[in-house]
């Protein structure tokens, strides 16, 4: 059973930086991997994702302010964000599988979440 904890989450003022990082108990190697955010009373929704071969894909909400990446010898995966704003104020999740599930809440292996508070 993988498992995925994640990390970096906090409180920060509106315009700044935060790095999210999910570690695996795993090899992320083969893995397609993901991150995803869940307001209250909404949907999961995917922000990026990550492809086994390192081609990566965004949602529109989130591009070009934030970036997915990952070390495939620390087992981890990250996303670095920036310019946040208070709507990026929900909690992030991390996912992996050996299927590429693009941006859709498919994956088989979730983290526990790491909450982001963006203050004005």
């Amino acid at each position: 059973q993988v498992q995925l904890v994640e990390s970096g989450g906090g409180s920060v003022q509106a315009g700044g930086s935060l790095r999210l990082s999910c570690a695996a108990s795993e090899s992320i190697y083969n893995y397609y991997m993901g991150w995803f955010r869940l307001a209250p009373g909404k949907e999961r929704q995917g922000i990026a994702g990550v492809e086994s071969d390192g081609s990566t894909t965004y949602a529109d909400s989130v591009k070009g302010r934030f970036t997915i990446s990952k070390d495939n010898a620390k087992n981890t995966l990250y996303l670095q964000m920036n310019s946040l704003k208070p709507e990026d104020t929900v909690m992030y999740y991390c996912a992996e599988d050996r299927l590429w599930w693009w941006l859709l809440t498919k994956y088989k292996y979730w983290g526990q979440g790491t909450q982001v508070t963006v203050y004005s």
